[in-house]
């Protein structure tokens, strides 16, 4: 949302992100005492309570709130992408640069590389490796980097 102007002197105010509503977004904090966890409390940031427990017995993978699924994947994204490691000479200093880093990463990363824990089992017993492209029904076959690569960003139709 763009804020009106102001009719001052001076830089005009930022634009700000608005986000939807619907939107419910709760945080972990874990106490230590000697290095070790003692306690671990939740504290909702975004939405309301009541959208945060919604929310948690909707998901088919957890139930409670927990940061694994984030930490896993910039773990795996800091790993495929070189621009994210720090004190490496492939640190990003253009933003452009390090935005396409990323989408190439991040996009690679749900058609390219088959997930351990989304296999199924096929014919004979055998498991067959899938992406989570392939399991939200984008795509029927691993793409290797090069059809990937060689594939358009947008389709005419």
């Amino acid at each position: 949302m763009t804020p009106p102007r102001t009719g001052r002197p001076g830089r005009p105010r930022k634009a700000r992100v608005v986000l939807p509503a619907a939107v419910a977004y709760a945080t972990v904090h874990k106490a230590r005492e000697n290095n070790r966890v003692v306690s671990v409390s939740t504290r909702v940031v975004l939405g309301t309570a009541a959208a945060v427990a919604a929310a948690r017995l909707d998901s088919a993978v957890s139930t409670v709130v927990n940061t694994c699924f984030v930490e896993r994947h910039n773990g795996t994204d800091r790993n495929r992408c070189r621009r994210k490691v720090r004190n490496s000479y492939g640190f990003s200093k253009d933003r452009g640069t390090h935005r396409a880093a990323t989408a190439f990463s991040y996009f690679s990363d749900n058609f390219c590389w088959p997930v351990r824990t989304l296999r199924v089992k096929g014919e004979g017993g055998r498991c067959r490796a899938r992406t989570p492209a392939m399991a939200a029904g984008l795509t029927d076959h691993v793409w290797s980097l090069a059809e990937w690569l060689a594939h358009p960003a947008v389709q005419q139709k």
